[in-house]
């Protein structure tokens, strides 16, 4: 069995994913970030004072087996979202049902597994209950428009697991009959901002996601707490860097994450979004380590594809250039490309189109690490990888 750790964040791994999961040799593990907190999870996140689970439920939607009973409902039941303009009644009503009767109104079917079900009815007791304290206490209501399911079923799971994130993804890993573990970079509840060039701050994980700009990210941080929209307007640019400095935090790797990267055989780093999804984990100590650590495994680092607005006109070297930059952020001494990278995936399309990331040769002459160039983009999702062939490149050189 080939251990294999892939560092991704909630989509930028979907096309190799299954592909690893499809070969009986791999045994895989994702390891992932949940600083997301942009919509309904947001909302969780501030009513629960919790990570935002929406990343980890993606990769694990992933992992559902196509073997286990009732798979495509439980992959609706993992994708359903409450339709914009759920009253808060109309939610509660649903949950309820559920609860009570295991009945699932907005499935093509009921779920007909006891274990699921327990843990559905268990998670969602609990999520109830916190709502209707809340309710009570602060006289406001939840509010459920867009809001996923499962994002409700991990709420709950995480006050059932003294409030830590890493036990909830093993608890559906079990429960789901899951294919591959996701496991959480860290349990503390920390959040993302971001800061440009221009001295404009992004001041959530949202932000750096949503607001589109020409202008690169220079910097992101993670803090203690969210930080207040426009607190930093009115200061000079200078003085806005220097007060996320002194606020910045570190946070630890869990166990889980940490004895992953040990143990493996092949660490993937994903393609993806860089600074809201993937920068964050590699800041994680105990992260770098472990990789630097682990000199028998084989390291291969994916380029994107496409151009996003967290990258504007990154070229291909740049983004190996970021990821090194923030696999130092939390250690003591700055280690090198060889220590983390030892082959680096680029597309080499047939013919160069304007939303394609560039290969920059010139920009590689530097990085030692060796280059497997290809076409890897996919022949029908533009700008996306073609994860089979991936993969095919990836144990060609191991």
């Amino acid at each position: 069995m080939i251990n294999v750790v892939i560092i991704n964040g909630g989509r930028g791994a979907s096309s190799i994913i299954p592909e690893i999961l499809n070969n009986p040799q791999f045994k895989l593990t994702s390891i992932v970030n949940a600083y997301d907190d942009g919509k309904s999870t947001g909302r969780i996140r501030n009513f629960f004072n919790m990570l935002g689970p929406s990343d980890i439920r993606k990769v694990q939607e992933l992992m559902i087996p196509n073997t286990i009973e009732q798979n495509q409902i439980i992959r609706d039941l993992f994708n359903f979202r409450y339709p914009e303009g759920t009253s808060y009644d109309d939610a509660i009503k649903s949950i309820m049902m559920i609860i009570n009767e295991s009945k699932y109104s907005f499935l093509d079917s009921d779920i007909s597994s006891k274990n699921i079900n327990q843990f559905i009815r268990s998670s969602l007791a609990k999520f109830i209950d916190y709502l209707l304290l809340y309710k009570s206490i602060s006289k406001v209501t939840f509010d459920f428009n867009d809001c996923s399911i499962m994002n409700c079923i991990y709420a709950g799971a995480f006050l059932n697991n003294n409030r830590n994130i890493d036990l909830v993804a093993q608890q559906v890993e079990k429960c789901f009959s899951l294919s591959g573990s996701v496991i959480p970079t860290n349990i503390e509840d920390k959040y993302l901002v971001g800061l440009r060039e221009n001295g404009e701050v992004l001041y959530s994980e949202a932000e750096i996601v949503e607001l589109r700009s020409s202008v690169k990210i220079k910097k992101i941080y993670l803090l203690d707490h969210p930080l207040k929209t426009n607190l930093l307007s009115d200061v000079s640019i200078q003085n806005r860097e220097n007060y996320l400095e002194l606020n910045k935090s570190y946070v630890e790797a869990t166990e889980n994450s940490v004895a992953a990267l040990k143990m493996a055989d092949i660490i993937i780093y994903s393609s993806g979004t860089q600074h809201s999804s993937l920068y964050p984990t590699y800041m994680t100590s105990g992260i770098p380590e472990a990789i630097t650590k682990n000199t028998s495994a084989k390291k291969y680092f994916i380029t994107n594809i496409g151009e996003d607005y967290e990258t504007p006109s990154y070229k291909a070297s740049d983004f190996i250039k970021g990821a090194l930059k923030y696999l130092n952020y939390s250690t003591s001494r700055n280690y090198e490309y060889e220590d983390f990278f030892n082959f680096v995936l680029i597309n080499k399309p047939k013919k160069h189109e304007e939303y394609l990331i560039e290969y920059d040769k010139e920009g590689f002459k530097k990085i030692n690490v060796k280059i497997l160039a290809d076409n890897f983009e996919s022949d029908t999702i533009k700008g996306k990888h073609d994860g089979k062939k991936l993969l095919e490149t990836i144990m060609n050189s191991f």
